[in-house]
């Protein structure tokens, strides 16, 4: 497990760019944070290295949306917000052997989907003193606390690849 203070957007879009160029056709990503935590911007950073067409925003309304890269290998950016289960994630039918998949949302719905994948965890602060706070300024600029984990082989691997680079 890794843990890491991400000061701000910019150093979240720049985790995105250094996770990037380790990953391949068949690695899966999982992103789990509040609204507002930093999944898209994330995501945002690894579509640039990758050399992702197209802007890479929240697939919210789309549920899954496909940039074609540089490389060939395409970034699938799914929104399972909406999904119940990992049944109607799989009913999505993405290509998950030949592309580099992104979830949003999607804790507890992988199962029978792969058996590696990387969650990253994204807190952000709530409120003052650790006290939830409804009125939370989803656009502010601030600290998060990222914990990386690898799960299945290639998961691990990946855990481990990214340690050398942060």
């Amino acid at each position: 497990m890794i843990q890491l203070t991400i000061p701000d957007a910019e150093a979240m879009e720049d985790l995105g760019a250094r996770l990037g160029p380790l990953l391949d056709a068949g690695d899966l990503l999982l992103l789990n944070g509040e609204l507002g935590a930093g999944k898209t911007t994330l995501t945002r950073g690894l579509g640039a290295a990758l050399g992702a067409r197209g802007a890479v925003t929240s697939p919210t309304f789309v549920l899954a949306r496909e940039h074609p890269t540089a490389s060939g290998v395409p970034l699938v950016h799914v929104d399972a917000y909406r999904l119940a289960t990992g049944r109607e994630l799989d009913d999505l039918d993405l290509d998950y052997g030949h592309a580099i998949v992104v979830v949003e949302w999607g804790a507890g719905k992988l199962d029978g989907v792969s058996e590696s994948w990387v969650s990253i965890d994204i807190e952000r602060p709530r409120g003052a003193g650790g006290v939830e706070d409804v009125d939370v300024d989803l656009d502010a600029d601030e600290p998060r606390l990222v914990t990386i984990t690898g799960s299945g082989p290639r998961g691990v691997e990946l855990e481990a690849a990214l340690a050398a680079n942060v």
